[in-house]
């Protein structure tokens, strides 16, 4: 993953403060979340000045390790109707497996949320841009970056702006792991059911301070093992 953020970082300028705000975004978002692990505010100093882990990864761009644990409850649309809640509906789905061992990854600034994404959106019939927040694995700084490039939010090679803006923030123009993510809320290993519950909870309304306000529609997503899967998935209220 740290090979693959340099190699963006060669060929499209992405800069280590760009990174970094990632981190600083992602943490300002769990300030806002009573469960979140870590809640305490961090700036790009902190970040880029932490113990170096894998560069250009320091120790804030990685996940944390935590315990924890979610579940979801998935039935048939007529079954729906008897639910307490009203139900969180899957628009369109996508997965798409690119490589098996990073020597088959043909470019390291693509991941498989180039495929899968598009495929979600198009069985969804929704574009990005129609997308009020977003919950987006999130194991490094630059899986985020390259996963919001691949889904349509950003130009190739315009994560590093698009998310230096503020973006990602609860309040930013498309808030994204409004919980804090996988690098503040909690990673207790299999982090993306987590990714489905904080999008059914921010489109029924239920995330209090970190809440998005009058969320309809919502991009789950996440990508896994050597940068080499992805499933995708478009969640909405009505």
């Amino acid at each position: 993953y740290a090979m693959a953020a340099r190699r963006h970082m060669h060929q499209y300028g992405t800069t280590a403060e760009q990174l970094a705000e990632i981190s600083v975004s992602m943490r300002a978002n769990a300030s806002l979340n009573e469960d979140a692990f870590i809640r305490e505010p961090i700036s790009v100093d902190d970040v880029l000045s932490s113990r170096m882990i894998a560069d250009p990864f320091t120790m804030l761009q990685c996940c944390i390790r935590s315990d924890g644990g979610a579940a979801i409850v998935l039935v048939s649309e007529d079954r729906a109707k008897d639910l307490n809640k009203d139900p969180v509906w899957i628009l369109g789905t996508g997965e798409f497996g690119s490589h098996v061992s990073l020597n088959q990854w043909e470019d390291f600034t693509v991941s498989p949320a180039a495929v899968a994404g598009p495929l979600a959106f198009e069985r969804a019939g929704i574009k990005p841009d129609e997308i009020d927040v977003c919950a987006i694995y999130d194991a490094f700084t630059y899986m985020l970056l390259i996963t919001m490039e691949d889904l349509g939010f950003c130009a190739k090679g315009e994560g590093g702006p698009f998310v230096e803006s503020g973006a990602l923030r609860v309040g930013g123009s498309l808030p994204t792991n409004p919980d804090g993510g996988g690098l503040s809320a909690c990673h207790p290993g299999m982090r993306g059911l987590f990714l489905l519950v904080e999008a059914a909870m921010q489109l029924r309304g239920e995330c209090g301070e970190r809440q998005t306000p009058d969320a309809k529609l919502a991009c789950v997503s996440g990508t896994g093992g050597w940068f080499c899967s992805n499933g995708t998935m478009i969640l909405g209220k009505d």
